[in-house]
C-alpha cells in the first residue's frame, strides 16, 4: 500500500492496471478516491461541505464513500467521522475499522477487496452493537460523485398483471417536474446538475445502480432480499444530488441488531471506459445490455 497525502489527509492506494482506490487514514472509514488510470476522480471532493450537529459542531461529509446507519437521525446517524481509523491487512480484504461510536454503540467497518486485474471492487460494510442494548437499524453504503454526469436507476420489469409492479419514495423537497428527471418504463434518469436538491427512493429488484461520467460508468450491485422490511418506504436503493454532488445509496434489509451481533452488507463496484453518455431511456438501455451489466429481457 502506496502512502499519500490526499485532500490534506494521511491516505493509502489500493490498485491495479486499471484503478486506484484512494483511502483515508485520517477519517472515516471513507474511500476518498476512485480514479481510472490517466482519468480524473469520480469521486466527489469536499472538505469544506458540512452541516451543524445539535451540539454546534461542524459534520464534515468529505466527499467519497462512506458507511452510515439506518433510519436517518439527528445527531445519532451524524456521529462524526474526523478521527484516525485502524487499518489493517485481512487475507485478500484490507479493513478499514472506526472507534465504537459513544451516543450509538456502534461499530463501524469496511472490508475492501480489489480484483487483481479488473476494475471491480467489493466492498463489505459491517455494522456491529457494542452497546448494552438491542438496536434497530441497517447498514446504510453511500457513494458521493463529481456532479456533471448521468445516473441511471433501474426499474422493475416484472409483468404483475392487473397488480402494480415499482413505487417511489419521494421527499419533501424533491420536484418533480424538474427538466433533469426522466422518468422512464424502464429507467429513472438523472441529469447531475439539478438546481436544487433532489432525491427518490425504490425497492430495487434489479440489484444495481450505476453513474456516467467523463466517459466512465461505474456501477454497484447488491442483493435485494425480497419478503425483507426496507426504511425509507421499502427503499433499498436511493439517489440523493443537489449542485455539488450525487449520492447513489443502497441499504441493508431493517435488522435487530443484540448486543455483540454484527449485520454486513456487501456492494460489488465496476468500471467501464469509453462509454457514451447516456441523453435518454433509450441511450440507458442500449449501455446497460451492450457492457453486460444484465440480459437483456
Amino acid at each position: 500500500m502506496q502512502n499519500l497525502n490526499f485532500q490534506n489527509q494521511e491516505c493509502f492506494v489500493i490498485e491495479n492496471e486499471k484503478i486506484q482506490l484512494i483511502v483515508s487514514r485520517s477519517i472515516g472509514p471513507r474511500i476518498v478516491g476512485l480514479i481510472l488510470r490517466g482519468k480524473k476522480n469520480l469521486l466527489a471532493e469536499l472538505p469544506d461541505f458540512t452541516t451543524q450537529v445539535p451540539d454546534g459542531k461542524p459534520y464534515h461529509f468529505y466527499g467519497g464513500h462512506r458507511l452510515w446507519m439506518a433510519p436517518e437521525h439527528m445527531p445519532l446517524t451524524y456521529e462524526y467521522d474526523d478521527q484516525p481509523v485502524q487499518i489493517k491487512e485481512d487475507g485478500d480484504f484490507i479493513l478499514i475499522k472506526k472507534e465504537i461510536e459513544k451516543n450509538s454503540g456502534i461499530e463501524k467497518t469496511i472490508r475492501i477487496k480489489l480484483d487483481p486485474d479488473a476494475a471491480i471492487v467489493s466492498v463489505e460494510h459491517v455494522l456491529k452493537n457494542c452497546g448494552n442494548s438491542p438496536m434497530e437499524c441497517a447498514p446504510w453504503a453511500i457513494t458521493q460523485f463529481r456532479t456533471g454526469g448521468m445516473a441511471i436507476l433501474p426499474q422493475n420489469r416484472t409483468d404483475t398483471g392487473f397488480l402494480p409492479n415499482r413505487s417511489l419514495a419521494i421527499w419533501p423537497y424533491t420536484d418533480m417536474n424538474d427538466p433533469n428527471v426522466t422518468l422512464g418504463n424502464e429507467f429513472i434518469i438523472l441529469n447531475a446538475k439539478v438546481a436544487s436538491p433532489f432525491k427518490v427512493g425504490f425497492p430495487n429488484r434489479r440489484g444495481w445502480l450505476a453513474y456516467w461520467l467523463d466517459g466512465c460508468l461505474f456501477v454497484k450491485r447488491t442483493s435485494f432480499l425480497e419478503g425483507s422490511d426496507y426504511y425509507d418506504m421499502g427503499s433499498s436503493s436511493e439517489c440523493y444530488c443537489n449542485d455539488k454532488f450525487l449520492e447513489l445509496e443502497t441499504l441493508g434489509p431493517k435488522t435487530i441488531l443484540e448486543p455483540g451481533v454484527s449485520v454486513t452488507h456487501l456492494e460489488t463496484w465496476s468500471l467501464f471506459e469509453n462509454v457514451a453518455r447516456p441523453e435518454n431511456e433509450a441511450d440507458a438501455r442500449s449501455i446497460v445490455y451492450c457492457f453486460g451489466i444484465e440480459d437483456e429481457a
